[in-house]
């Protein structure tokens, strides 16, 4: 008996309607016998891999018989903006408001990179997303001996809260919504920023943005990390707490599962590995006894758009549905703004190719489009030119009007979630839900996440499937344009590219040397002694952090007061 009989009360009419449909799919099963024995004939194409980037295999066709014959709508779909959000997070989507356009960046100091956000920002871009130099994402000052020649390399540097002073002058806060890509110290670049807010006279209750903050991708996946699993998610769980009291509309983590995708991971394995650390720092939040209302509904995510077009907009509504179920029925979230999964998207710069650089700008194009129809909240286009070096003015200017182009003249944005009932779309967000709910019992076996991560499955089961992905690029069965097929004799990259001021190091450490003479040292002796007596204690580290911040602190004594007491993590090998 179908979920109609068993829901609604059966009249001769209703039996009539469902006889009807029963012959219909009869019919079609039949009907369909004979396709496919016709399609079995018939030559196949010499290059036709057909299956996904995933190695998923995709059939030649897609009817009603690939959907459950009890789906209810409203139960498996709904209506977008209502649970279980399948088919968006909001009423009205786009029709109200556009997706916010970000696009990542950060270089050399402070002042040159506050120059590329103005640039930015008077050429339409609607929120700003930093990019930071990896001494900053590893916690190093930009004068500590281990920053020696990575100093604003790939990305601005940030070593106190007179730098992020100064990458946001001129900049309200309380205006512009600020995405912050930092792992391991992240919860000291957020005290940065929040006191460079106060500085401008902006109360942290009116700041708007992200810090990304996902310290369990870093061990699974990206490798940014300061502190052991326990000590960094109780700084995390410690960020919660402090913004659910102070910065209400701040998102204080965005579970990312950007980085997963970029090491190789699958669609299906970004999406399960990225939810289910969701899970875990909402488990985290209500063991120190937070409601788990209080700080879910500033929870937000960040997914990788990568070639599959089809498969990247399923898996943004399956996790929408997935998130929406767990939170309801396994944590008991009462508020719908807890049950309501919202992302930012970038297009994958695993895609990139230095070879024939302009066909990054199609590709690019494509994934914005299935980040769109997969109803994202924010999204960031790269740039044709970042596997060579950080993005030139242009370049960035192509991807930002790459999104405009999307929104302003494609049509995309006027009709919600239009891809709805596609039996294609449809049957495989439920086949990446299903196979997500697989995975999660996996890591359930494991003990949970951290166990997971202790004993390296996660990573293995990232690099196998990495392997898998590059065996078929190497081998030519799958066709990457202008790389392993398509290749004639211009794959040469003459493009202009970004080139850096080699004085950008001397500049940073002389800054670093003049504020170490100017600040208040007895001040900075004492916040410092109060954080590390903190970190000993389960007192909440942000008021802490701040008073250093205020002090002008910089980032590597802060990381190094608090290390004195949780240590420093060192990955067991696993391979």
């Amino acid at each position: 008996m179908s979920t109609i009989e068993k829901d609604v009360p059966i009249t001769e009419a209703l039996r009539a309607e469902l006889r009807r449909k029963e012959e219909e799919l009869r019919e079609l099963r039949a009907r369909l016998e004979d396709w496919e024995a016709q399609y079995e004939e018939a030559p196949k194409r010499d290059d036709g891999l057909f299956t996904s980037v995933s190695g998923r295999e995709v059939e030649p066709l897609y009817t009603p018989l690939d959907r459950s014959d009890d789906q209810v709508y409203l139960d498996e779909l709904g209506l977008p903006g209502e649970y279980p959000f399948t088919r968006g997070p909001y009423p009205t989507m786009y029709r109200t408001r556009l997706w916010t356009m970000r696009q990542f960046a950060g270089f050399a100091t402070a002042e040159e990179t506050n120059e590329r956000y103005h640039y930015l920002l008077r050429n339409g871009q609607t929120g700003l997303s930093v990019a930071f130099d990896f001494p900053t994402l590893m916690g190093y000052d930009s004068d500590h001996p281990r920053s020696l020649g990575e100093v604003g390399v790939c990305g601005v540097a940030i070593s106190s809260l007179a730098d992020m002073e100064t990458l946001f002058d001129g900049i309200p806060l309380d205006k512009v919504s600020v995405s912050m890509t930092i792992n391991g110290p992240a919860i000291i670049l957020f005290c940065f920023y929040v006191a460079a807010a106060e500085k401008q006279g902006v109360s942290a209750e009116k700041l708007r943005g992200t810090v990304q903050n996902d310290i369990l991708k870093e061990y699974q996946a990206q490798h940014a990390w300061v502190f052991p699993p326990e000590p960094a998610l109780r700084a995390i769980i410690d960020m919660f707490e402090w913004c659910s009291d102070n910065a209400p509309k701040y998102n204080p983590i965005s579970i990312s599962g950007y980085h997963i995708r970029e090491a190789g991971a699958t669609a299906v394995q970004e999406l399960a590995f990225t939810l289910r650390n969701g899970f875990e720092y909402v488990e985290r939040g209500i063991e120190r006894g937070l409601d788990v209302d209080s700080f879910a509904p500033r929870l937000s995510f960040f997914f990788d758009i990568h070639n599959d077009f089809f498969e990247e907009i399923a898996k943004l509504r399956a996790a929408r549905r997935i998130w929406a179920r767990r939170m309801k029925e396994v944590y008991g979230a009462r508020d719908p703004n807890s049950w309501r999964l919202r992302t930012h998207c970038q297009t994958a710069g695993v895609t990139l190719t230095a070879q024939q650089p302009e066909n990054n700008i199609v590709r690019v194009a494509y994934q914005a489009m299935a980040a769109a129809l997969g109803g994202t909240q924010s999204l960031h286009t790269n740039s044709m030119d970042e596997t060579l070096a950080l993005p030139t003015e242009k370049s960035v200017r192509i991807a930002l009007r790459t999104q405009q182009i999307l929104a302003h003249e494609t049509g995309v944005p006027n009709t919600i979630d239009p891809l709805a009932g596609s039996y294609y779309v449809e049957a495989l967000t439920d086949e990446l839900e299903g196979e997500a709910e697989e995975l999660f019992a996996e890591i359930e076996e494991l003990g949970g996440v951290v166990p997971g991560i202790e004993t390296g499955w996660f990573q293995r089961e990232i690099s196998n499937a990495a392997m898998r992905q590059q065996g078929e690029v190497e081998s030519g069965q799958r066709v990457i344009v202008g790389l392993n097929d398509f290749t004639d004799g211009s794959e040469d990259p003459y493009i202009d590219t970004l080139k850096l001021d080699p004085g950008v190091e001397k500049r940073q450490r002389d800054r670093m040397a003049k504020l170490r003479e100017e600040r208040d040292d007895d001040a900075v002796e004492r916040t410092l002694g109060a954080l590390t007596a903190a970190a000993a204690t389960g007192e909440n580290l942000v008021p802490r952090i701040l008073d250093c911040a205020r002090a002008y602190c910089t980032l590597f004594e802060i990381r190094d007061a608090m290390e004195e007491v949780f240590g420093a993590y060192k990955e067991p090998v696993f391979f």
